[in-house]
């Protein structure tokens, strides 16, 4: 597309919650922040998810709806300086109205350091701004924890397949450039698988593959020309960084698939395009746990060993701990049992939270906890050949259920052996 139009995200940006689409557990009707919206009593708060669902416009629609001043800043970009500017301006009321504490929005706040953070302290607990952080990472490891108390945090979730079709719908309806051609939806399978369930890249691919069209009496969009389209335009449709998604999925999964050649190649293509080295090491660290768990336990203790030895060192020699723990995770055997004992462990727990634990498992610090039977009959395995006794650590009902089932590995066979010495009722040979 040509002439100085804005990009079709920009151009559909939503301005009310009426427009705005998805995260209908937040924005719909008796929702929090739907609530808040409604009530124009603003707190600060965290939102948390991944790119392209709406963190951005959502803090928008917020100030505007509740008329506060907007103002944002990117953590890529501002340092302690902007932020105390911004504070002294607020409380001055230099660029906001004094009638209501303004909206400041911090863009990928996880890159904020803790000066960074510190320097917004006293402005958010004073209630001199209302801060909306948006962030792609966990909170819990990115905000400093006396932020993050003054601070609710909201989780957005992808778009779904009727989100991104409403999208979808919405930008063929409304779009002055999109309305005025003739496009043909004849399929959206690839469209959307492509999006990710990323509303900005479903809208980014839409327009691409509409100008490669350019000059057709008819668009057609079907599977087959957006895959076509943007295998020829990989630059395009990575301009605004979200390959950065893609390649780091390909990361993980090559080192789950135990290929250690294409793992250190996707670490080189992120390290290259400037990825924060911390992000990679927290990623080596769930690989470590989650596909190679048990099979090789010290494989956490290296992540882990890496993530630190990242953090103290930085770039530019922080590339060599993370290809080492890169190949020395890829390389190991591979095993996810633990991750699935815990994924069936926690369904079961979901379905039932009132089973009670056993009255011999009980602690017993009272005289009353002890006459009423708590901890009576508990064995204490240390007293026992081999430091085991036989006896029942399940609730009632689910005698006999197991979890773990140990995969088939040097480490784990240890492990099973063990378990069906222990457990022959439950681990057969």
């Amino acid at each position: 597309m040509t002439g100085l139009l804005p990009p079709l995200p920009e151009r559909l940006r939503p301005h009310s919650l009426d427009e705005y689409v998805g995260q209908q557990h937040l924005v719909g009707k008796g929702c929090i922040l739907r609530n808040m919206i409604e009530s124009g009593n603003l707190s600060s708060f965290i939102l948390w998810g991944p790119p392209g669902v709406g963190k951005t416009t959502l803090a928008r629609i917020i100030a505007d709806s509740c008329k506060r001043e907007f103002f944002t800043l990117s953590a890529v970009s501002a340092g302690v300086k902007e932020v105390r500017e911004v504070i002294d301006a607020a409380k001055s009321g230099g660029i906001f109205s004094q009638s209501a504490a303004p909206v400041l929005f911090i863009d990928e706040i996880h890159r904020f350091n803790k000066a960074q953070q510190d320097a917004l302290l006293g402005a958010v607990e004073a209630g001199t701004v209302v801060l909306i952080g948006a962030t792609t990472e966990n909170p819990s490891f990115e905000v400093i924890t006396p932020l993050l108390s003054r601070c609710q945090v909201y989780v957005l979730k992808s778009l779904e397949i009727g989100d991104l079709r409403n999208l979808l719908d919405r930008a063929l309806a409304k779009d002055e450039v999109l309305k005025e051609k003739n496009i043909s939806i004849k399929e959206t399978d690839a469209l959307f698988r492509q999006s990710g369930g990323d509303g900005r890249k479903l809208l980014n691919i839409l327009e691409l593959v509409v100008d490669s069209q350019a000059g057709k009496k008819k668009v057609i969009i079907d599977n087959k020309t957006v895959t076509a389209c943007l295998n020829e335009n990989v630059a395009i449709y990575d301009k605004d960084g979200e390959m950065h998604y893609d390649i780091i999925s390909a990361f993980i999964k090559s080192i789950r698939g135990s290929d250690p050649n294409a793992a250190i190649y996707y670490l080189a293509r992120m390290l290259d395009g400037g990825e924060d080295p911390l992000f990679i090491a927290r990623r080596l660290c769930l690989s470590a746990s989650e596909d190679v768990g048990l099979a090789n336990p010290n494989a956490l203790l290296l992540a882990n060993a890496t993530f630190q030895v990242v953090n103290q060192i930085g770039m530019p020699e922080a590339r060599i701990p993370l290809a080492e723990c890169t190949v020395y995770l890829a390389s190991s055997p591979k095993s996810n049992a633990s991750y699935m004992a815990l994924e069936e462990a926690l369904q079961v727990a979901k379905e039932d939270k009132t089973r009670a634990v056993p009255l011999h498992l009980r602690n017993a610090p009272t005289k009353l906890m002890s006459d009423l039977g708590y901890s009576d009959g508990y064995k204490y395995a240390h007293d026992y050949p081999g430091h085991f006794v036989d006896q029942e650590f399940m609730p009632a009902g689910l005698e006999g259920r197991v979890f773990y089932h140990p995969a088939s590995n040097k480490h784990e066979d240890a492990l099973k052996a063990y378990l069906q010495a222990c457990w022959p009722k439950y681990y057969t040979k």
